[in-house]
């Protein structure tokens, strides 16, 4: 009987561990959101791809934002905000509150009483005082991140390549130490670059683009179609442009840390289904692997 009541001991001692983590998590995943509604709200994240550039015939310069230009934008900018991978915190300024100097500690206070109790109660003051300093301290400002994605040269997977990019644009993002100036009520940032740091980047969410090429009779002449060989599909990711012009049905699964589905977009036809819907995510955990040590995420 004294085995089974240390083993319930451990039991219950597991489900408080359980129920903890589970509420941590929980969370952090309300932090992640609350962030990215108020990202939202402000419009903190402005994106922009520019296709004008001559990087294909049919997106010659000079000329106004395509339909698909804009299309893209605003996909890069919905999985920017769904998957909650930057935080808050570094993008916001801050105003300091007045240092008071009564408030330091000399070297007289440690002569009287003993040495480990005064360094104790330092070390409480001192949390008290940046508890208080936390509080007095007011948000004034906001970094607005914009960004600009311009393609050089298009051959297809057009979004793949955009996110790609700007994944490695936010890895090597860093601020600069900004302020609010209450005498010129203006912002200023610090020169030093030991004092810049870069972007809260929770999560590299990756995407895997494809299609779905339906032959329906192509190249088998009318025999293969009485026979009903031209029902035959092929699941293509990665598609180039000519390959893209081919398919109907077309769409993205985004996966984040752990396999997390981020995001999954289809459209134009049913000849993908559940099972190579599963085949497709796990090729996007896959490719996420590649991506990761390609940005040299750990």
């Amino acid at each position: 009987a004294r085995d089974l009541h240390v083993g319930d001991d451990d039991g219950e001692e597991e489900e408080e561990e359980g129920s903890e983590d589970m509420m941590t998590e929980e969370r952090q995943r309300k932090t992640r959101r609350e962030d990215t509604d108020e990202m939202a709200q402000l419009s903190l994240l402005v994106p922009n791809l520019e296709l004008a550039t001559g990087c294909s015939p049919a997106h010659l310069p000079g000329g106004p934002p395509s339909v698909l230009a804009q299309t893209l934008t605003q996909r890069v900018l919905t999985l920017l905000h769904t998957s909650n991978m930057i935080g808050m915190g570094p993008l916001r300024i801050w105003s300091p509150p007045p240092v008071d100097s009564s408030s330091a500690t000399t070297g007289v206070t440690r002569m009287g009483g003993d040495m480990e109790e005064m360094d104790v109660r330092e070390e409480e003051e001192e949390e008290e005082e940046e508890e208080e300093e936390i509080a007095k301290a007011e948000i004034r400002a906001f970094w607005v991140l914009y960004i600009d994605v311009l393609f050089i040269s298009l051959d297809g997977n057009a979004f793949d390549a955009a996110w790609l990019a700007i994944l490695a644009a936010l890895k090597d993002t860093v601020l600069p130490r900004a302020w609010w100036d209450a005498d010129r009520e203006m912002v200023l940032c610090s020169d030093d670059p030991v004092e810049a740091r870069g972007l809260d980047v929770r999560d590299v969410p990756v995407p895997l683009s494809f299609g779905v090429f339906d032959r329906d009779g192509l190249g088998v002449g009318e025999l293969g179609k009485e026979q009903g060989k031209g029902k035959e599909k092929w699941v293509l990711v990665d598609m180039d442009g000519f390959e893209e012009g081919l398919c109907r049905e077309e769409g993205t699964t985004v996966v984040g840390e752990g396999g997390r589905v981020v995001r999954i977009e289809k459209s134009g036809g049913t000849g993908v289904g559940m099972a190579e819907m599963r085949g497709l995510v796990d090729l996007a955990a896959k490719r996420r692997e590649e991506w990761m040590s390609l940005l040299e995420v750990h």
